[in-house]
Parts: C-alpha cells; sequence; structure tokens
C-alpha cells in the first residue's frame, strides 16, 4: 500500500508508505493528487524541477506538498508522478511530470497542507508520514 485516506472531519488526512525517504515523499505527493482530482488518469506531457530545502522532514513534505499546490494554481500543472526524488542534507531534488490542468474535468477543494497531525517516522523497515490537507 502507498498510501491510505483517514478519517477527519473537516480536511482531508492520509498517511503515505515507504521503504525509505524518498518513497514516503513521492506517495504523498500520489495522495495529494488524488486528493486533488480523485482517480482520473493524468498524462506526464509536461515536466518541472523542484528544488526545496527544509530543517527537517516535517517542512520540508511541507514546502514539497505545497509546491505541487501552487504548480496547479500558478501554472494550471497538475502532476502524475514524481521521478529521481532525492533527499540528502534536508534538501529535495525532484522531477514532477504531468500536465495542463486545464485539459481535465476535476474540481480542486486542497487549499493548503497544514502542520496540524504532520508526522513522518521510521517504523522498523518502512517510513511513515502523516499529513492533513485543508479544503
Amino acid at each position: 500500500m502507498k498510501y491510505k485516506f483517514l478519517k477527519h472531519t473537516a480536511d482531508i488526512k492520509f498517511q503515505a508508505f515507504g521503504e525509505n525517504i524518498e518513497k514516503v515523499f513521492e506517495n504523498s505527493a500520489l495522495a495529494l493528487k488524488e486528493s486533488i482530482c480523485g482517480k482520473i488518469k493524468i498524462k506526464s506531457s509536461l515536466n518541472k524541477k523542484i528544488k526545496i530545502s527544509g530543517k527537517d522532514y516535517e517542512s520540508l513534505l511541507y514546502k514539497f506538498l505545497e509546491e505541487i499546490i501552487y504548480l496547479l494554481e500558478a501554472d494550471n500543472f497538475i502532476i502524475s508522478e514524481v521521478k529521481n526524488l532525492k533527499i540528502k542534507d534536508m534538501k529535495l531534488n525532484a522531477e514532477i511530470l504531468g500536465d495542463k490542468s486545464k485539459s481535465y474535468n476535476f474540481t480542486n477543494s486542497v487549499k493548503a497542507v497544514t502542520y496540524n497531525e504532520m508526522f513522518i517516522k521510521e517504523e522498523g523497515k518502512k517510513w511513515i508520514a502523516q499529513v492533513v490537507l485543508d479544503v
């Protein structure tokens, strides 16, 4: 399982999983994508490079997901997948594939990422991230 949605009274809450920190970030991006446009299949016809840094994994994930929301709002770019995501010394580099959002029919109800109930931790041999999205 890459991610799962959890019950939340007013917002969208999910947990993402992975065998390493990079996979958790990739799967968090996919959960965000599903939160924005459901199960719609998005073409991978355009790509964007993302470079961000944070003080810890939570701030890095927050900024990464906010950047995906920003690309949707500012550039009409909807994500389909994440490639070549690397994290080193709290710096993230990734390539995001996607398409122009106006080519699809969906309502974006996601306003922002929150720090509310957010965590990233390693449990045994897997990583877990939890995120709440403001809708």
